[in-house]
């Protein structure tokens, strides 16, 4: 199994599918003029301005459930990877691939606006429904929700789990083993296992308003009390981060990994870490309650910064002030063994080990309770994923009971993943994320070429923003954004007819606009 996902992993996350990442999320930042630095101060503002509705949660609830997808292990045992098989120097890349990744947050995020659903009651939207709306390919948006549905309801929840159980076993010790029918574990692992399965289900069969909830609350605590923890050991190190920092721009232009390592690990591992692309983000995106779609991409996009260069730099500098980790070379050897040769990069131990070289006592326990916090809401971000992705298909084919076996199949693959190994997990979880990225990269930048949506409602923001309005609206028909059906509903019901734009000069000035 090792070998064949290994194969997969090659083709899926070969070098063009490294510059596609790089090279969209620069296209996203030039076209709209890199508006993950001119809208800063505009996303903090709108974090906290949305409100909840019967059908929608709130920005900051939507913000909460993609958080809670994009900050989980890849925080903590994917930075340490990152490290481990690429350098220092993986870092750097981390960094960039979240700068440029702001923007492309931005147009996937506002794209699920602008095509969301009223689904019986509740928002929806993501990429399949784009895809098939903007691009009007509804094979291609087949594919993409059956590969997430795949990816995020069988793959990815258990590289979180595993992390759990690996973190738990490190921290409280193994207990006692325990034979199964396919295979030997440790008592450990079966009970984390077990309790995260009964959480679990109470969370996911209370509906998306439930893991709104659950996220809004526990996402910000678990990521300030990290980055707390983290400020506290390089405040005790404090002399040493001028020369971290050096250490890591050096090393991405002279990696001692190699450069394909150092660019790879690092760009693998930021989409893994903050997701900007991979499709994943859209979904809480499209559930949001917002007066214009361009306000949710805004917020989406600032929680790229929150995860990658707080969260992820937070875990970067806890590991090299400390020295807990090693840079694996070719075959056997070693570029840097600063810990046991057997310690593997593939999971928490560099992280465990930096904060108790720092902190004694403290490092396992306090890993193995972030971990749980951490790949808990992930997983929960994962199955609400998953579920938008049924509820796509079942607009084609109503077929009933597909929500539960979706649960049971969760479920169970949290368990198991809980009780496996990592690598394979961690291997397994790539195929998911490179298979999505893929398809949604594609898509959106198909989707510019086309008709240039997301970028239209940019602009039509920035020009209401400029007239200083009250409230803000969106007309998809007057901005000739075809395929929009909620919000055509919307502005018909709060404002009449949509005023259809028919002059080409408008139109022409839109598009001049859109590429300036």
């Amino acid at each position: 199994m090792q070998s064949i996902v290994d194969f997969l992993n090659g083709i899926i996350w070969s070098p063009v599918l490294i510059y596609l990442c790089l090279g969209a999320g620069l296209f996203y930042s030039v076209i709209t003029r890199f508006v993950q630095i001119r809208h800063f101060f505009e996303m903090w503002r709108l974090l906290f301005s949305g409100k909840s509705s019967k059908k929608g949660i709130s920005s900051f609830q939507a913000l909460a459930v993609s958080l809670s997808g994009r900050v989980g292990t890849g925080n903590i045992a994917g930075v340490a990877a990152a490290i481990g098989f690429g350098g220092p120097g993986a870092v750097f890349w981390m960094w960039m691939v979240a700068f440029f990744g702001a923007a492309t947050a931005y147009a996937e995020s506002t794209l699920a606006q602008i095509y969301k659903e009223d689904d019986n009651g509740e928002f929806r939207g993501g990429p399949a429904y784009y895809i098939e709306k903007a691009m009007g390919q509804k094979w291609y948006a087949w594919i993409f929700a059956i590969a997430t549905i795949f990816a995020c309801g069988v793959l990815l929840p258990g590289v979180q789990s595993n992390s759990i159980g690996n973190a738990v076993e490190a921290a409280f010790g193994s207990g006692q083993m325990i034979e199964t029918a396919v295979g030997t574990f440790s008592f450990a692992k079966i009970f984390t296992g077990t309790v995260i399965s009964i959480i679990l289900a109470f969370i996911i069969f209370g509906g998306v308003k439930r893991i709104a909830h659950f996220t809004q609350i526990v996402v910000p605590f678990m990521a300030l009390a990290y980055i707390v923890t983290a400020f506290v050991i390089i405040l005790l190190n404090i002399s040493a981060v001028p020369v971290i920092f050096a250490m890591i721009i050096e090393d991405a232009f002279s990696p001692m990994a190699g450069f394909g390592a150092a660019i790879g690990w690092g760009v693998k591992r930021g989409v893994y870490s903050n997701e900007a692309g991979q499709g994943t983000g859209p979904h809480a995106a499209a559930a949001a309650n917002v007066d214009h779609p361009a306000q949710q991409g805004l917020v989406q996009s600032f929680s790229i910064y929150i995860d990658t260069l707080l969260v992820c730099s937070a875990t970067a500098f806890m590991i090299l002030i400390t020295g807990a980790y090693n840079v694996h070379g070719a075959g056997e050897a070693f570029l840097i063994q600063n810990v046991a040769a057997e310690i593997s990069a593939n999971g928490p131990v560099f992280t465990q080990m930096a904060i108790e070289s720092a902190l004694p006592g403290v490092g396992k326990p306090f890993i193995a309770v972030a971990l749980f916090f951490f790949a808990f809401t992930t997983i929960l971000a994962y199955y609400y994923i998953a579920e938008t992705n049924i509820a796509y298909i079942r607009r084609t084919f109503k077929v009933s009971g597909l929500m539960f076996v979706l649960k049971l199949v969760l479920i169970s693959a949290v368990f198991y993943g809980t009780v496996k190994t990592a690598n394979l997990a961690w291997a397994m979880g790539d195929v998911g994320v490179g298979l999505m990225a893929w398809l949604n990269i594609v898509g959106i930048l198909i989707i510019f070429f086309l008709s240039k949506p997301a970028i239209t409602a940019l602009k039509d923001y920035e020009a209401q923003q400029k007239e200083g309005v009250e409230e803000y609206t969106f007309n998809p028909v007057k901005l000739g954004i075809k395929g929009a059906d909620y919000w055509e509903d919307r502005y018909r019901r709060e404002h009449g007819n949509p005023e259809v734009n028919t002059s080409k000069e408008v139109d022409v000035e839109v598009v001049n606009n859109t590429s300036s």
